[in-house]
This record gives C-alpha cells, structure tokens and sequence, in this order.
C-alpha cells in the first residue's frame, strides 16, 4: 500500500505521485463509485489517495486506488449529462483563477457568479483573470473595466492580461508562488495558452476559437497537475511532471512548492447540492445586506423590510448578481442548468 498526490486524471486512469517519488498509473474499483459518492469522477487531481499495488511485478495486474483522504476544499459543478451528480473540477487547492473573456468567447455574468458562489461554498479563494485585452475595442475596454470595478468592489481580486501578448501575465508570478492553484473556464477564454507562457516548457495544445459560434474548442481533455517550481535537486533527481522537473518526495520536498492545475474548459456552470437558505452567504454583498432585513428567513425576493430588495433598488447591489442569484434559486425546482451559464 502506498500513499501519493493525484497529479492527473484522464477519465479511465489517473496518475499518482507518490510518497516515495513514483509515479503510479492506476484505476479504481468499480465498487469504489458506490460509497455515496455522488460524482461522474470521486476521483480528482490534488486529492491525496491510497494506492494498493500487486504483490509483485511478475504477477501483472496494475494499481488500484482505494481510499481518499479527507480534503480540504474542492470546487464542484452539477455534472453535464447526469443532473443528479456532481463533477470535482479539483480538490485541496489554494486558490482558483478563474480565466474570463469579454469577446472570443463572451464569459456571462451568470457564469462567473455561479463558480464563484461554488467557491464561496467550499471555501476557495478566487482571483479573476480578463484574458484577452488586446483583442478589445475601445467600448469593450469600458465593459470590461465596468465588470472589473464591480467584482472589486465585491472583494474580488482582478487583473487584466493578454496571454497571447504577455501582457500583465508576469503580475500573475508572485499570486501563484507557494500555493496549488486551479485554473477553470469558459472553452475558448485561454488557460492553456496562459499556462504555456507561466510554463513554456508546459506545451499544451491551444486551438482557434470556432467562427460559427464564437465559442471556445476543447482542446485540454483531461486535468492535470504543472509544477511552477524550481526544485532544489539537480534534474538527475527529480521527477518530470507537466513539463517541470518536480523534485522527489524521496530528495526532500521543494521549498515553496508552486502548481497549476489545469482543467478541461465548461460550457455551463449548474451549481450542485445547495440549499435556498445556504445561497446567500455565497454571494458577498447580498449576505451583507440580508443581515438587516426584517425576516430572519427572508428570501430577498418579495418580504417586506428586505434591505436586499433596497439595495438594489438604491443600486448598491448589481442587477447582474441579484439575476445570478436568483437563478440559482431556481435551481432546485427547474433544474437550471443551462449552457449559457
């Protein structure tokens, strides 16, 4: 039995890094997906897991993952196909960069509020990145600084980048140093394009974005973990794992170990098992405000005496948000999951 770190999850396999600095390719069970577990993948890069391995080499048969240890956090959305399942974008991270586009393709606001609502749920950090700067006209800059002010003015940390151009993406370097970080989006909006200019060596596959539609091309199929690091042992030592050398748990471990973990681009974000009462606290602004309505159960939809319903009114909550949550509000009774969001 041996204990790793999930480094990358095809669908059908996934790859451990282990304690002792091997890297293991192994399944799971079939009855492993049934220990109430609801989700198409109880398996994700960043979990930490329990590898049993054949007694020994000469007897074939692979490795098999039997145990999850208990995380710390993940990020979750409703599973596309199955609306009564979740799928685990990622666990035990520190932080989520989620990658937005005002055109090529346009991230929905609806979109953003729904991942970060998520992340607010399971207590992940998140920093928005505008991808794309440089492919703004003069009234798509003013939207986009709109969105910027407001997501600020939240509590949210932005930037604006052009991963294509190298603009503002070294401003990037210091927010990911020492930390495991999750970069999540809208096909099309440039995450693999961003990961090879903070990872040159990545070399991750990019792809136009489709004329008809205006909409992002899959082109990261699978989840997979990227050392940013620079390791403290020479490369004779060291692993290779998403193009960086990765020094071996066996050597010592890295000083301020640094990863991104990249993931397949989403169409839609149908958050998943959240309560009508919980939604309020995932939104920042409306929790504020909903601690001097009237009603300790208000809904902020109708009761007399909502502070939300005057704030919004007097417009110190956007329409935008107020939309975004009550769609999630939605959710339980319309099963709303809908590929604009």
């Amino acid at each position: 039995m041996k204990k790793g770190l999930v480094v990358k999850n095809t669908g059908s396999w996934y790859t451990v890094l282990s304690d002792d600095g091997q890297l293991l390719d192994c399944k799971i069970k079939g009855n492993f997906r049934l220990r109430g577990i609801r989700s198409t993948n109880p398996v994700a890069v960043g979990d930490r897991v329990n590898v049993s391995l054949p007694p020994t080499p000469s007897q074939g048969g692979g490795a098999w993952i039997v145990g999850i240890e208990e995380r710390r956090n993940y990020i979750i959305r409703k599973s596309i196909n199955l609306s009564k399942q979740s799928h685990i974008i990622a666990a035990n991270v520190d932080q989520a960069f989620l990658i937005i586009t005002v055109v090529k393709p346009q991230t929905s606001t609806t979109f953003i509020d729904r991942f970060l609502a998520s992340a607010e749920a399971y207590r992940v950090p998140v920093v928005l990145i505008f991808n794309k700067t440089d492919l703004l006209d003069a009234d798509e800059l003013r939207y986009q600084q709109m969105m910027i002010q407001l997501y600020e003015t939240i509590g949210y940390e932005c930037h604006a980048i052009s991963a294509e151009t190298g603009e503002g993406v070294e401003e990037l370097r210091p927010l990911l140093e020492g930390k495991v970080t999750v970069l999540s989006g809208n096909s099309g909006v440039g995450k693999s394009t961003l990961i090879n200019r903070l990872v040159p060596n990545a070399k991750l596959r990019t792809a136009d974005i489709s004329d008809a539609h205006q909409t992002g091309m899959h082109t990261t199929t699978f989840s997979e973990m990227i050392s940013l690091s620079t390791p403290l042992q020479t490369p004779s030592d060291s692993l290779c794992l998403g193009g960086e050398q990765v020094a071996s748990p066996k050597q010592g471990r890295m000083e301020r170990s640094s990863f991104l973990i990249d993931t397949p681009g989403i169409k839609g974000f149908g958050t998943f098992d959240m309560e009508p009462e919980e939604i309020t606290s995932y939104f920042k602004e409306i929790f504020e405000f909903s601690k001097q309505c009237r009603f300790n159960n208000c809904t902020h939809t109708h009761e007399p005496g909502c502070a939300v319903l005057k704030a919004l009114d007097d417009h110190y909550i956007a329409e935008s948000r107020y939309q975004s949550y009550l769609s999630m509000l939605n959710d339980k009774d319309e099963n709303k999951y809908r590929e604009a969001y």
